[in-house]
């Protein structure tokens, strides 16, 4: 099993987010009253109940490529069942922006919108491929996704 099939799209999606996370990252540290959220408890608490949801979605959704890709298994079950790419949205829409909002930083829902926007335009070819490794079962499991636009 190659890596590339485990990693997926991850590294072009990486190289275009860790640039923005980057500068992010050094703009809040250098001007943090610009970044700060003011949200106080409520931000907190946020961010808190987003990592409660996506880090566990995160975690279950590695494990499974890790278990079911290198057997050229389709993943249709877990959060696979709930959006087509679990992995990016999860860490995307509520690991970085909940550590964000832990953080007292809007930074981190600053660098989920560009890793998820970039986790859209890259994924493309992700799913072509599991088109033409699963031409039927894909097809099916595309139309059960419970969220499949997310």
């Amino acid at each position: 099993m190659k890596i590339k099939a485990l990693i997926g799209a991850g590294d072009q999606i990486m190289g275009v987010t860790m640039p923005v996370a980057l500068i992010g990252i050094v703009l809040n540290t250098l001007y943090p009253e610009f970044f700060r959220t003011n949200l106080g408890q409520i931000g907190t608490v946020l961010g808190f109940v987003l990592l409660a949801i996506g880090v566990p979605m995160w975690l279950t959704s590695a494990v499974q490529v890790l278990v079911h890709v290198p057997h050229r298994r389709l993943i249709t079950t877990g959060p696979f069942a709930i959006t087509l790419h679990p992995l990016y949205t999860s860490v995307a829409l509520l690991v970085v922006p909940g550590v964000g909002f832990v953080l007292e930083t809007w930074v981190g829902l600053g660098i989920g919108i560009v890793l998820y926007a970039a986790s859209r335009l890259l994924s493309v070819k992700e799913e072509k491929k599991l088109e033409e490794t699963f031409p039927v079962e894909y097809q099916a499991y595309r139309a059960k996704v419970l969220l499949p636009w997310l």
